[in-house]
């Protein structure tokens, strides 16, 4: 008899002879988590201030979220990165986000290790390590911690969640996207939302839906088997949008104005301990106009803006609240541990009167006011995609000054919640200790006396740079083992250390050694309101230099304050972008924006050839993008038509007369007369049959909404026709020419 080994998991420690008589079987024990331990859900909000919720002193009714802050922990003292994908990224490894490559958005690859749009596999995330340990593990909702050019169905797939350690995933790959039409993810591969809006679909329900459906899957088969849920929801991220009802019940709300709810937030913040009483409201931040001084049509746009989020905000509660009761329903609840957080603070993307067009701020494009003001009974429905101004925004962040993007402490102090019946003793409590977003994973693994790897999958591990912060539990007075904490975002930058705060805002553009640095001593002065710099200026000096140390350590060297949209147009290195020619064919899986043809600002010619005669035939070609902006070639009434949807304004053609029933070969061209400025013209072959010029074309972007081929399939670009019109007749192909710069002003046919 002979001993073999046998597979990549280890030896086979049994023996083998000539017959199962003679020979002695094994079976490799699986890993198990012990008895008793206790499942995990971290849910993220996006862009929801410290003072959003109820139980943080909002008016919002959010008593499923206030709930959890009952029977558990409140942080008050807890930061992140100030911006989506780093916050993200160092939740789920424990990890500095520059250090580990995501020192922005994963939108962007900049071409330093620092910033390289994806998690590097030296920092395994807490799925990875807690499915080895024979844990379940789901993600849903918002992922954005993928290289966005790697987000199509060409992969590649392995930072993807089931590249990263996530067993299960549902959700959006993307920073943003409609919730009444959402771009989704299965698994690895897109689908359809499963109704429409008519039929009451929306993204958050959806969300929740899969999540207790996951839950159920696992729970029936491997009832002692503990999970791992990563619900990272939409809420409350720009386009701001919910259902009706909700809309209805928050109408009027907000009249009174943002200066009234930030003062009566902030007496509720006080008398609930959410903030000591000796701490002062910060001053207006620069823009925000006193609300009566806006005029009455200003004020109620902004309103109505406020609204759309404060529903979102309320819908999201009461769904959150049917996997509570579910979680009760089978008995999970009690010992399941709940980290509840908001991945930044409150949003300043929507400027100074709000938007109701977020692909306009994106491209540094002015909104007409009156316009927008037509829209405001759309507002927070489907036909909207709306951020609020600026003055919410504040009040989002009170008492503290400043928003998402900064460093100051409204971009980066935002609402924890810890929930764990089971574990913790504590009920309704406050903690004031200063912890960041990379002490939640080495917390919960040591919570599950789960050990940090040195090698994972053969590759050598940097250590967590979080803190255990279980102390805390139960020891409310006990001092913060957390001594310093950097941040950077856009070259904003800071420093706490053991109280005390250095911070300097960043004017983009401007000479970094022009930035002037302010020192706080947060201990005593939580919401920045006392700058010390010119009388402590040895103290000063002293942090300053600490973040120039830090940010050596952590790979957040070198500074960098260009924006996504301008750094977004130059494709990394192998991206499907890089090329001047795309070719797509029909019943292909719909093409995320960071994958579709940068037409934008160039001259191109898109070409439908048809698989057959036209004849009586009509439909969508091609469509890109959604209600906000995109363009669509379909054909309509036997007339061929382009319609470019520029941030609400819309430019079309019409073919001057039917087309021949043996058209087999559709085309628009556009041709540039100037900086972002064209005519569009359409072809049936090279014969022109309508033309029309194009006053203005988008610089940088055309939005989240990607591209579909035969169909409009998600939010609608046009109005001319109802539904995702699919084309009747067979496409053999649609093929993109891209003029090969946005110097060139003619597109030369190429054949």
């Amino acid at each position: 008899m002979t001993d073999r080994e046998t597979g990549p998991s280890g030896g086979f420690r049994g023996s083998i002879g000539r017959t199962h008589e003679e020979s002695t079987p094994w079976w490799n024990t699986p890993p198990a988590a012990a008895p008793g331990t206790p499942s995990v859900i971290y849910v993220m909000l996006d862009d929801v201030g410290f003072a959003d919720l109820g139980c943080f002193g909002s008016e919002l009714a959010t008593p499923n979220i206030d709930r959890l802050a009952r029977h558990g922990l409140r942080y008050t003292n807890f930061h992140t990165t100030t911006l989506c994908s780093p916050s993200r990224a160092s939740l789920l490894t424990g990890r500095n986000h520059h250090a580990i490559g995501m020192r922005l958005l994963s939108n962007l690859d900049t071409g330093f290790p620092s910033g390289r749009g994806c998690i590097t596999p030296a920092a395994a995330t807490v799925a990875e390590i807690l499915r080895d340990r024979g844990f379940n593990t789901f993600c849903v909702g918002k992922w954005h911690l993928a290289p966005t050019e790697h987000t199509s169905a060409s992969g590649p797939y392995d930072q993807w969640p089931l590249g990263r350690g996530f067993e299960r995933f549902y959700g959006f790959l993307e920073a943003e996207t409609d919730c009444f039409h959402p771009e989704l993810t299965y698994d690895n591969h897109a689908i359809d939302p499963p109704r429409t809006p008519q039929q009451g679909y929306h993204l958050t329900t959806d969300l929740i839906d899969r999540s207790i459906s996951f839950i159920r899957d696992q729970s029936s088969v491997t009832p002692d088997k503990p999970f791992f849920l990563y619900l990272a929801l939409a809420t409350a991220h720009a386009p701001h949008q919910a259902p009706p009802e909700f809309m209805a019940r928050v109408r009027g709300r907000y009249d009174r104005g943002w200066d009234l709810v930030r003062a009566e937030r902030f007496a509720r913040q006080k008398a609930l301990g959410i903030v000591p009483p000796d701490t002062a409201l910060a001053p207006r931040n620069a823009g925000v106009l006193p609300w009566d001084e806006l005029g009455d049509d200003e004020r109620r746009l902004a309103a109505r803006l406020q609204e759309a989020y404060a529903a979102m905000i309320e819908h999201t509660d009461a769904e959150f609240g049917r996997l509570l009761a579910f979680l009760e329903e089978i008995g999970r609840f009690d010992n399941t541990l709940i980290v509840f957080l908001s991945d930044n603070g409150a949003s300043q993307e929507g400027g100074r009167q709000g938007s109701v067009n977020t692909t306009a701020i994106q491209n540094r494009v002015p909104e007409d006011f009156a316009h927008n003001l037509s829209l405001i009974d759309r507002i927070g429905g489907p036909e909207a995609q709306s951020n609020y101004p600026w003055g919410w925004a504040q009040v989002s962040n009170t008492p503290f000054k400043r928003y998402k993007q900064n460093t100051h402490e409204g971009g980066v102090r935002d609402p924890l919640i810890v929930h764990w019946p089971a574990g913790i003793a504590a009920r309704g409590e406050l903690r004031e200790q200063f912890h960041h977003v990379i002490d939640i994973t080495p917390t919960v693994l040591a919570l599950l006396d789960v050990p940090v790897p040195e090698v994972y999958r053969g590759v050598a591990q940097m250590p967590m740079h979080g803190t255990d912060m279980s102390y805390s539990f139960a020891q409310p007075q006990a001092p913060t083992t957390r001594l310093t904490q950097h941040f950077e975002m856009f070259a904003h930058r800071g420093l706490w250390h053991r109280g005390w705060k250095a911070v300097a805002y960043h004017e983009r553009g401007s000479p970094y050694d022009d930035d002037v640095w302010e020192l706080y001593h947060l201990d005593t002065d939580w919401s920045e309101c006392r700058d010390l710099a010119a009388t402590m200026p040895a103290k000063l000096t002293e942090l300053k230099e600490r973040f120039w140390a830090e940010a050596g350590r952590y790979d957040v060297l070198p500074l960098d304050d260009r924006g996504y949209a301008l750094r977004a147009r130059v494709p990394r290195p192998g991206s499907p972008r890089a090329r001047s020619r795309f070719t797509y064919y029909p019943g292909m899986a719909h093409l995320p924006m960071a994958v579709t043809p940068p037409t934008m600002n160039r001259a191109h010619r898109i070409t439908a050839y048809l698989a057959e005669p036209l004849a009586a035939h009509q439909g969508v070609l091609v469509a890109l993008g959604g209600v906000s902006s995109g363009y669509v070639l379909y054909v309509k009434d036997g007339h061929l038509c382009y319609e470019y949807n520029y941030v609400g304004a819309r430019y079309r053609i019409r073919s001057s007369a039917p087309l021949e029933a043996d058209a087999t070969v559709l085309r628009f061209v556009f041709d540039k007369t100037g900086d972002c400025r064209g005519v569009g013209r359409l072809l049936v072959g090279e014969r022109e049959v309508g033309a029309t010029e194009f006053p203005a074309v988008l610089p940088f972007f055309h939005g989240w909404h990607g591209l579909d081929i035969g169909r409009d399939a998600l939010s609608p670009v046009s109005h001319d026709y109802n539904g995702s019109f699919p084309f009747s007749g067979r496409i053999a192909r649609v093929v993109y020419d891209l003029a090969p710069s946005e110097d060139v002003m003619l597109f030369e046919p190429v054949d």
